[in-house]
């Protein structure tokens, strides 16, 4: 059945058309479902994928309902580049149809679902001697005028990613001022997308599918898993409750082979350093330098919210048990800073790093070789017990792996669904997002606008526009409004997943007394 033009929000429940999560909602819809416990779907996993699917469901007209067992974007939703790639890396290993994919979803996120979270970021590989080696300037404008072809393909408008082109040194400089500039003759720039955040994607799929009618249950572990049920443990409160679904779609990622044996993977470990922005003159595009002795890999230093630059990333076997936070290891910090310091006029240091991350990608373990040269496509498995699993892909193809899962879903259990139509669903906060207001002219803070697009008049009425700590630029009010709105249940939650300010644990700490104080007043209210 083809949806409708403007599909309606389902009337259901005390919530209904409410994109708000909060303490109260869980409580309430816990028992709920306490009450009810037969659902169309259960969606088990909490990142982009599975937040992606539950809203793909719901949007679909089932009765969804998605549990994750520590918070949203835990995992490894979090740990990207922030990059909302255009396929190029994979054109480049003659993936064409993964790349082909990639511009197309790329596409759909910054002219329709999320173009408030989206912008585009200019990459720079600077012709500086010694750092290409002979001819390979020539491969990489011949692989970003693909690339273009690949947005021309996808139906991208160059006003929103200008084509290919060579720029002088003097330009070079201003885009990235920390570059090397002896003999330096210019540089090759493409544009690709970029998101402010990308746990701030994770929240607004959740949000999104909330307000269609999805369950979203943060802190709910599920235990004994079949194609049909699962017993759901409130971590929170102690509870536990059994629950039948038409169909169950385990989209979790790395763990996905503690929720379905019969799947193996085999994990690569992503990792990055952060920098403050001034250790590189306050860029306002990525630097992108060639990985020595590869024709496809390159190290980028990308400008980042709350004034960093990420420099990454690595692609490293990790094998044995999945940890929560996967940990930088000291040769892959070595290898980010010794390869992008080829680049650079001052070279950076171990005391110039503020931080670093490292996050698991979901590969599908297809025998031996290089992670590196693991396909990135997705795939939706139906394990022995009847349960679909999705595993594999990439952020930016988070909707259509959504639509892919629950499609074999519907079909493979004969769910009474509708057809997908999250290609043209604009996310909350989006413009096009029938809950976005209009802003005052004056007073509102950029970083907020960027993090919070149509919901930042929301966000003002929520507190006081104060810095949460000096030096940071995160505001009082979002912090209240992660309690309020974004479900946030405690300060981990608000420093590590809501505004990132975690990311660097001097700025953490800083930020510690007064994120507390606020989720007391919060949650007592």
């Amino acid at each position: 059945m083809t949806p409708p033009s403007t599909p309606s929000v389902p009337p259901a429940g005390p919530f209904a058309g409410s994109s708000r999560l909060n303490g109260t909602r869980r409580a309430v819809e816990l028992d709920a479902l306490a009450g009810r416990p037969q659902v169309d779907l259960l969606v088990i996993g909490g990142g982009v994928t599975g937040a992606g699917v539950a809203l793909d469901a719901a949007a679909r007209g089932l009765r969804t309902v998605l549990v994750e067992s520590r918070d949203l974007a835990f995992g490894t939703s979090r740990w990207s580049s922030k990059l909302v790639h255009g396929g190029l890396r994979y054109l480049a290993s003659g993936r064409i149809g993964v790349a082909r994919e990639s511009a197309v979803e790329r596409g759909v996120l910054m002219t329709r679902t999320a173009p408030h979270l989206v912008r585009a970021l200019p990459q720079l590989v600077p012709l500086l001697p010694d750092l290409l080696r002979p001819g390979q300037g020539a491969l990489i404008r011949a692989g970003f005028h693909a690339g273009d072809a690949l947005r021309l393909s996808a139906g991208t408008p160059g006003a929103l990613l200008p084509r290919v082109r060579r720029i002088d040194a003097e330009r070079t400089r201003r885009l990235v001022p920390g570059v090397r500039t002896a003999g330096l003759r210019g540089a090759l720039v493409a544009h690709d997308g970029q998101l402010v955040d990308d746990a701030r994607l994770v929240l607004a799929l959740a949000r999104t599918a909330a307000q269609y009618g999805a369950t979203v249950l943060t802190r709910v572990r599920a235990e004994d898993v079949t194609g049909g049920s699962a017993r759901l443990v409130d971590t929170v409160g102690g509870h536990e409750l059994t629950i039948s679904a038409g169909a169950v779609i385990n989209a979790t990622g790395v763990w996905a082979g503690e929720v379905d044996p019969s799947i193996r993977l085999r994990p690569s470990r992503g990792t990055h350093v952060l920098v403050d922005a001034a250790a590189l003159g306050h860029p306002t595009a990525a630097l992108t330098v060639p990985v020595p002795g590869s024709t496809s890999r390159f190290v980028f230093a990308l400008p980042q919210q709350l004034g960093r630059v990420a420099i990454g990333l690595t692609d490293e076997d990790a094998p044995g048990p999945i940890p929560d936070e996967p940990v930088p290891t000291d040769g892959e910090i070595t290898f980010l800073l010794d390869t992008v310091n080829a680049a650079l006029s001052t070279a950076l240091t171990r005391a110039d790093v503020r931080g670093a991350y490292a996050g698991l990608r979901p590969l599908i373990d297809t025998g031996g070789g290089n992670t590196a040269d693991i396909s990135r496509e997705h795939a939706v498995l139906e394990s022995p017990s009847g349960m679909v699993t999705v595993v594999g892909g990439k952020l930016t193809t988070y909707r259509r792996m959504a639509e892919d899962a629950v499609d074999a879903a519907v079909r493979l259990r004969g769910l009474p669904a509708r057809a997908c139509w999250t290609a043209r669903l604009p996310l909350v906060g989006a413009p096009g997002h029938r809950d976005s207001r209009p802003l005052p002219e004056r007073g509102v803070p950029a970083s907020l606008l960027a993090r919070h697009g149509g919901t930042a008049a929301e966000v003002l009425e929520a507190g006081e526009l104060t810095p949460v700590a000096e030096g940071i630029d995160v505001t009082r009010a979002e912090i209240a409004y992660a309690v309020t709105h974004e479900g946030a249940l405690d300060a981990a939650d608000v420093l590590h997943r809501r505004t990132r300010i975690g990311l660097v644990a001097d700025d953490a700490q800083r930020a510690a007394k007064a994120v507390d104080e606020i989720l007391a007043e919060r949650q007592e209210g």
